[in-house]
């Protein structure tokens, strides 16, 4: 007989995911593969994607993933993204392009908002490109042609659900990251919208995640052969989706160790900091908010750096090679972000006695990432507890980030925090 399975697409900065997962979490198969971005030469700092291509691709690692799963039963489908990342869509549903969160084309208009403290107050995070108003401020500004074209905007998760529903809404954890939305309300904000210039239009209906967004579509449902009364399920940020396994309580703090590394509060009222180094945003859960420091892209650079020191070897060998070597001569400073801090680190490095002494090893560079890391964590912690406090004992922690052993000891070490994980991370640790 088959059994009964979910499809997951996840969809992050660096790369697609399509899983087949049965109800109790087992995964029976998974599709992989990079997102192709372009350039876009109008713009100083801007990057893109096509929608149509990545939609084939979410396809063909779809099949990929069925066929591993096995004979199964897809009762249901949801979606989850990167945060801050949009697609353009016409009036008639037509994708039009796909703005990631690596995208700030609109950078050279931030300084034009007279008011940003307002905008803080109302969507939660100091108005900065990488925010959804300013990604469309730019479209706006040099790509006219797609401008003229465009009759609204979706999280890149909701865009995935349209194309297997057919169904166009904005979740609302997603549509914390766009600077159109209050926070505290719930809902889109017309003062923010006049402040932005934005129709109203642009944003479709909200909806909430765990909602049934409708059923699949006939043409997806016979690409994957799946039953046509399958259901897709709204899901919603990745963070958010990520915090879930831990099934965190009001005031447990959440480490989240990923491309980036958010570190997060669960609270049940909307918490903005005086000094606006912070980040607030519906949670997916109803009346819950994420009061957020971020420490910018730090699984990233671990990943590009294993790439360079480690090319041919799995992170199994980094960490036996770290626990082999005590000679770990090396800092680093590799863009790590702190709340406190008021302008990105643009520059960075390592560094290491000089005359090279012999002891110093490729692990020595992974052990001054994984620092680098870890204290940028515990710097935004403080952040977070001294604006809204947290006297627990433990710390919760999950994504990929926290399988290196080596990384989850100096996080513990250095917060003086017992570091607690989701049973399905723990399954995996070391």
């Amino acid at each position: 007989m088959k059994q009964d399975a979910y499809i997951i697409i996840d969809i992050g900065t660096g790369n697609v995911r399509v899983a087949v997962v049965t109800p109790d979490g087992k995964v029976l198969g998974v599709g992989r593969g990079d997102i192709h971005y372009k350039r876009d030469e109008l713009y100083p700092e801007s990057i893109y994607f096509e929608p149509d291509q990545l939609w084939q691709q979410i396809t063909q690692l779809g099949k990929e993933a069925l066929l591993q799963a096995g004979e199964v039963n897809i009762k249901a489908l949801t979606t989850t993204s990167q945060r801050e990342g949009i697609v353009l869509m016409t009036s008639q549903g037509r994708s039009l392009i796909g703005l990631p969160n690596i995208d700030h084309r609109g950078r050279e208009w931030e300084d034009g908002l007279s008011d940003k403290s307002r905008v803080y107050q109302l969507s939660g995070r100091y108005p900065t490109s990488l925010f959804s108003a300013y990604k469309l401020e730019g479209i706006r500004q040099r790509r006219k042609e797609i401008w003229q074209e465009c009759g609204y905007f979706l999280s890149i998760s909701d865009w995935a659900a349209y194309q297997l529903s057919g169904v166009a809404a904005y979740e609302h954890s997603q549509a914390s990251e766009t600077l159109l939305y209050d926070v505290a309300a719930g809902s889109w904000s017309k003062e923010l919208a006049a402040i932005f210039n934005m129709e109203e239009a642009y944003c479709p209906a909200t909806t909430t995640s765990g909602d049934k967004l409708g059923t699949i579509l006939p043409g997806i449902a016979d690409t994957w052969r799946l039953d046509a009364h399958a259901v897709v399920v709204t899901g919603g940020g990745d963070t958010q989706l990520a915090m879930k396994s831990t099934q965190p309580l009001v005031d447990d703090i959440v480490i989240v160790s990923g491309t980036t590394t958010p570190i997060v509060k669960i609270t049940d009222h909307y918490i903005i900091d005086q000094q606006e180094r912070t980040w607030t945003s519906r949670d997916i859960e109803p009346g819950r908010f994420v009061f957020e420091a971020n420490a910018g892209v730090t699984g990233l650079n671990y990943q590009r750096l294993k790439e360079v020191f480690y090319p041919n070897e799995g992170y199994e060998v980094i960490e036996r090679e770290l626990e082999a070597n005590p000679h770990r001569h090396c800092t680093a400073s590799l863009g790590s972000l702190i709340a406190t801090e008021q302008k990105p680190v643009l520059a960075g490095g390592f560094v290491f006695p000089v005359p090279v002494s012999h002891e110093l090893s490729r692990s020595s560079f992974v052990w001054a990432t994984l620092m680098d890391i870890a204290f940028s964590i515990a710097g935004n912690y403080e952040v977070l507890k001294e604006v809204s406090g947290h006297d627990k004992d433990y710390v919760w922690a999950c994504g990929g980030g926290l399988q290196s052993k080596t990384l989850r000891q100096l996080i513990a070490n250095i917060l003086g925090k017992k570091c607690r994980f989701a049973k399905a991370l723990s399954r995996l640790l070391p």
